[in-house]
């Protein structure tokens, strides 16, 4: 046979009766039912069922599944059809057949319903990826970038490549690095984002950039974290930030009616940071449900419960959540999980009270006058079967942790939320700095080189803790699908910052020297946004982890099942780097 393919295999229908047609694929399921032997063929399109006749009978004996196979035939209606298949109203006759090539016996089973572990996936990827669901999700994929691209190339942006080999640079993830064989004793690292040189692009009068653009963080991973990931990289000078934040949120909403066929409202709401933390404990809050948090310092100051009183002595925070209605199902075992949820966040313990009809019941109950409790509850909106739930700490951020995991954890075991929308919204106005107590320094929220608040530009030396920034995220469904900001554009105020940040003058000639000479040649007032592509996929696609949108990712040990990546290498290419390695044990384990 010599044969050119007429059809792919998810394209025939009722019009095709009668038609001779020519398909290719692989075999995805073979019947024998004596006098007949069905096939389903499959290729990325679909699948279509052939019917041989008692002919082949020998011919089909060594065909097995993942067989790729040449069929001709003659497009016939099916006398039973199936509504679950794309082409279940017809079949094709088969006329003639030929294999193209065979397939060892696969370890894993090619179809959307696998038996397979996720290690056994990921160490066979090129059969993961045949199966259907998973070419969906990268058909996913492809659609969005199509999408973006499309949109930013109507409003005039340019797509430019930064480099992939640069110098290491601090207040970030940890750099992977990458040896100079020229150079010996000297390390490029690979970008964690394009920042410097997108803003450099700025400097250079592009106006409008953008990338999709691969970078890597040396972090520990997680569902929806990979070492390697793909970020829409946007940056623009001379607008407002009201301005950026209309063309990203424009952005979303074309992806979202080009993939899903959803018209989301526009423009999105936005929160500040300050109220997202102080109603969801988190600055990228699941707005699907509600189970927001109660500031209670005011309301428990008078209470005799050591918890509450060390932690308001000490100048801390006491938080509540009130699950409404659902006292009758939370046993003291499931409370329990709760507590160990807090425990997980750093949290002493987790108090509760439930309210029913005879009283207010808890081991905390007693602590309250009649006075106190009736103002609680109030407070807390609460109601019979109510279940009222409280952390109480010194630290702000333990508090606020803590009942958000909870939170978060309700809103899905509860089923609080319909899992099928999209909530977006814009956190904005983040703090400046974040304070670490371990190294008693203030540290980026964001980035080195994002712009204080106009208003707070004086607080960069004097008031960090209350120095805003004109930072935000976009946040769907408690995702952070990505953020930006305005840029520092003038030296001395990038100078001020760095020095905010602890930096010796020393210091910035020596890491930033040659960014910061940049801002001296006309930098114009700029600002951008990235967004996570694989986050964006995931969530599109309603996957639970990025490794199900990314065609060959790495595993939660940040190793290649299927390459065995990475490897020891031969100590000549050691050698002639100028390198020698420290065998530790996890490495002679290899």
């Amino acid at each position: 046979m010599n044969m050119n393919r007429t059809h792919n295999n998810g394209e025939l229908r009722l019009e095709n009766v009668g038609q001779t047609v020519e398909l290719k694929g692989w075999v995805a399921k073979k019947r024998n039912l004596g006098a007949l032997v069905f096939i389903d063929l499959r290729d990325r399109y679909g699948v279509t069922q052939i019917i041989f006749d008692e002919s082949f009978e020998e011919r089909l004996k060594e065909v097995k599944n993942e067989y790729i196979l040449q069929v001709k035939g003659s497009v016939i209606e099916r006398s039973s059809k199936n509504p679950k298949m794309a082409t279940g109203d017809i079949e094709v006759q088969a006329k003639d057949f030929q294999i193209i090539n065979t397939a060892k016996l696969t370890p894993m089973i090619v179809a959307d319903e696998t038996d397979a572990l996720e290690e056994t996936r990921m160490q066979y990827r090129y059969l993961d990826l045949r199966r259907p669901m998973m070419q969906e999700n990268l058909m996913t994929r492809h659609k969005i970038t199509r999408s973006i691209r499309e949109y930013l190339d109507n409003l005039d942006f340019i797509d430019i490549e930064t480099p992939y080999l640069n110098r290491s640079t601090p207040e970030g993830a940890r750099d992977f690095l990458v040896p100079s064989r020229v150079h010996k004793g000297e390390f490029y690292a690979l970008p964690q984002s394009p920042q410097l040189f997108k803003q450099l692009l700025m400097v250079s009068g592009f106006e409008k950039y953008y990338q999709i653009a691969r970078c890597f963080r040396d972090e520990d991973l997680r569902a929806d974290r990979q070492i390697e990931f793909t970020q829409v990289d946007v940056e623009m000078s001379f607008l407002s930030t009201d301005r950026i934040l209309e063309i990203g949120e424009g952005m979303i909403a074309k992806v979202m009616h080009d993939v899903k066929g959803i018209d989301i409202e526009l423009p999105l709401r936005r929160l500040t940071w300050h109220e997202a933390m102080e109603k969801y404990g988190i600055d990228k809050p699941d707005t699907r449900f509600g189970l927001e948090l109660v500031n209670l310092n005011h309301i428990v100051a008078d209470v005799d419960f050591a918890v509450f009183k060390n932690a308001l002595e000490a100048h801390g925070h006491v938080k509540g959540i009130n699950v409404v209605a659902q006292a009758q199902e939370f046993s003291r075992k499931k409370i329990d999980n709760l507590t160990e949820i807090a425990k997980t966040y750093k949290a002493k313990g987790l108090a509760w009270l439930k309210v029913s009809e005879a009283g207010v019941q808890g081991p905390i109950a007693k602590f309250f006058t009649e006075e106190q409790m009736n103002t609680l509850l109030t407070a807390m909106n609460a109601k019979e079967n109510d279940l009222l739930l409280f952390v109480g700490d010194p630290k702000y951020e333990v508090v606020c942790d803590s009942l958000a995991a909870i939170r978060n954890y309700l809103g899905k075991e509860l089923k609080l939320y319909d899992p099928s929308t999209f909530d977006f919204l814009w956190v904005v106005d983040f703090p400046m700095f974040e304070y670490d107590d371990e190294t008693q320094r203030y540290y980026a929220k964001h980035h080195p080189f994002t712009r204080p608040k106009d208003e707070d530009i004086d607080k960069l030396e004097t008031d960090p803790e209350n120095c805003l920034a004109d930072a935000y995220d976009i946040v769907l469904n408690g995702f952070e699908l990505g953020g930006g900001s305005q840029r520092i554009y003038e030296q001395n105020l990038q100078e001020r910052a760095f020095k905010a940040l602890g930096f010796t003058q020393e210091q910035i000639d020596s890491q930033f020297g040659w960014f910061v000479e940049g801002l001296q040649y006309g930098t114009p007032p700029h600002g951008g946004f990235a967004l996570g592509l694989d986050r964006v996929a995931m969530l599109l696609c309603g996957c639970d982890s990025l490794r199900d949108v990314i065609a060959f990712p790495k595993n939660t040990s940040a190793t290649c099942p299927m390459s065995k990546a990475p490897t020891p290498v031969a100590k000549a290419q050691l050698d002639e780097l100028g390198i020698g390695v420290n065998k530790n044990e996890s490495t002679e384990s290899k």
